[in-house]
């Protein structure tokens, strides 16, 4: 499976191609007579402002587009290699581009939802583009009711008519909901004005995404080596998104006897992202269902404590995916990401409307309500001065913070970030990577390794604890003084040496669903018949 840091190397690729496209402007304004001037009216007459489109379609003109500008038709060719897709509105790489044979971009009718007079007679009708009224629940349920089918055209988090409501703090109450109406408020009374929140812990969360095995247990050795302590005594943790391909199980179990969090990341881990955003309910559950199960049975975890996951490439599977892990019992998701903002935000619930915008290209945020928590992906700020350089994007990610060349940079880019929640509202602080960042980097290692002792010596207020962890303490917020003796932070404090399965069973498998792959998987318990995958996650060889 391929590290998320190619994909952020290709979508800034992409983004430095698609401003070239823009320069590569075929000297185009036509010139005008009559005939020509009535071709372009027709041309133009159902354009949005701005809207490209093609004048031919097939692969050998899929380069090429116009739009109408108020001086005339202006034509503008994608560079080499590349090809215009035109949902996306945007140059992309000729494979990607699956649209050549349209001229336009797909018209969607809208349905009439405001209007000056109700439209609708019964009480919970709404009308559809062409002014037939139906049921407001029949919105954006997936089927296009509407015979126009404009009823699945409005569905975003501001026009699903049937989204979740703004947060409501008197309905909303913990432990089982928490949201505030920006985001940023401390859950609790433990910082009432939101300013000044010595009392607060400041959290922080340790994530890395994909397999564990014997490419990255070392590393994960030297981080949480025993000597780097909370607090209160134990020993700092992280959370572990684990992907099936490739993962060593018998180091699953070993990473979740020491206390730290697994949490699932999906079987396969497609590198079709569009997948993971219009994936069914049924297809995320046998994704992450399948996973949790895998993880149980092989990495032999039997207390119920997988009850996260994070979408491959960050891609949210809006409200397929937040129904399926309602239907499956998990806790928590932390996928979703907030552009940078400061003071940053809390983890919420998603019974009520997200307290952000849906951040990031194409993304499918939810829209209705879920009983699911949020830990939501704060974005870094990446700047190296950030007193006078100019505003720039954030990052989730830390390997997609591109900038980051050097080990004093990274050492001061977690200083600030640091500084930037502990000062503000002490929102948890969230550090994801992928392993091979660090283990490639070693100068990165260093200085993050460096940052971290230097926190816990000179932090009292600071855990390092899992996403599971987060959640218990916004369920039951206590001070600062009270932190050492919070039970949910003294568990599997500090354990000691391995005592079992020093050896674990080396197992040769294929699949079915893999043909003509033998895939080694490393295990504590016995080998099963077939390699793990989405129709057969037990490996009994039965598939569903």
């Amino acid at each position: 499976q391929h590290g998320r840091t190619i994909i952020h190397k290709h979508q800034e690729s992409m983004e430095l191609l698609r401003h070239l496209a823009v320069v590569l402007v075929i000297a185009g304004v036509f010139g005008q007579d009559d005939d020509e001037l009535a071709l372009e009216k027709k041309l133009c007459q159902d354009k949005s402002a701005g809207e490209l489109f093609r004048l031919n379609a097939g692969k050998d003109s899929c380069r090429d587009v116009i739009q109408c500008t108020a001086g005339g038709l202006q034509a503008i060719r994608c560079p080499p290699g590349l090809a215009f897709d035109l949902e996306k509105q945007t140059c992309d790489w000729k494979w990607a581009v699956t649209n050549c044979d349209k001229l336009t971009k797909e018209k969607k009718v809208k349905p009439l939802l405001v209007t000056d007079e109700p439209l609708c007679e019964q009480e919970n009708w709404l009308a559809c583009g062409d002014g037939i009224c139906i049921e407001r629940g029949l919105f954006c349920n997936d089927v296009k009711d509407c015979n126009d089918g404009s009823d699945e055209n409005a569905c975003d988090q501001d026009t699903d008519p049937n989204r979740a409501p703004e947060c409501d703090k008197s309905i909303c109450t913990l432990p089982d909901c928490f949201c505030s109406e920006d985001g940023t408020e401390v859950p609790g009374d433990l910082c009432p004005e939101n300013d000044r929140c010595e009392r607060v812990p400041q959290m922080v969360t340790i994530t890395f995404d994909d397999a564990i095995n014997n490419n990255n247990i070392d590393l994960y050795k030297e981080i949480f080596n025993k000597q780097r302590r909370n607090p209160n005594g134990c020993d700092i943790k992280a959370t572990f998104f684990v992907s099936h391909k490739y993962t060593n199980y018998s180091a699953v179990q070993e990473m979740h006897r020491l206390g730290h969090e697994i949490a699932a990341h999906s079987i396969t881990h497609r590198n079709n992202e569009t997948f993971w955003t219009d994936a069914s309910v049924e297809d995320w559950a046998k994704e992450m269902g399948g996973s949790r199960l895998i993880i149980e049975k092989f990495g032999n975890i039997t207390d119920n404590s997988v009850v996260g996951l994070r979408a491959p490439f960050l891609r949210v599977g809006g409200n397929h995916q937040f129904t399926m892990m309602e239907e499956q019992a998990f806790l928590y998701d932390s996928s979703i990401t907030a552009p940078l903002q400061n003071p940053p935000l809390w983890p919420y619930t998603m019974y009520f409307r997200m307290p952000h915008r849906c951040h990031g290209n194409l993304q499918n945020c939810p829209t209705r309500s879920h009983a699911v928590w949020e830990l939501v992906m704060n974005e870094l700020d990446r700047r190296e001065d950030p007193t006078y350089d100019e505003e720039l994007p954030g990052c989730a990610m830390i390997d997609s913070c591109s900038n980051i060349i050097g080990g004093d940079q990274f050492y001061n880019f977690l200083t600030h970030n640091f500084y930037r929640h502990f000062d503000q509202n002490r929102a948890p602080l969230g550090l994801f990577f992928h392993a091979a960042w660090l283990k490639n980097n070693p100068e990165y290692l260093d200085a993050f390794l460096y940052w971290v002792d230097e926190v816990i010596e000179n932090h009292p207020e600071v855990y390092f604890v899992t996403q599971t962890q987060v959640i218990q303490w916004i369920q039951n917020p206590v001070a600062v003084e009270s932190a050492k003796n919070f039970a949910p932070w003294q568990e599997k404090c500090s354990p000691g040496p391995r005592e079992s399965c020093f050896t674990a069973n080396s197992c040769k498998l294929d699949t079915k669903e893999l043909p003509g792959e033998a895939l080694r998987m490393h295990t504590c318990v016995r080998c099963p018949n077939k390699y793990p995958w989405l129709n057969d996650p037990t490996g009994d060889g039965i598939t569903f």
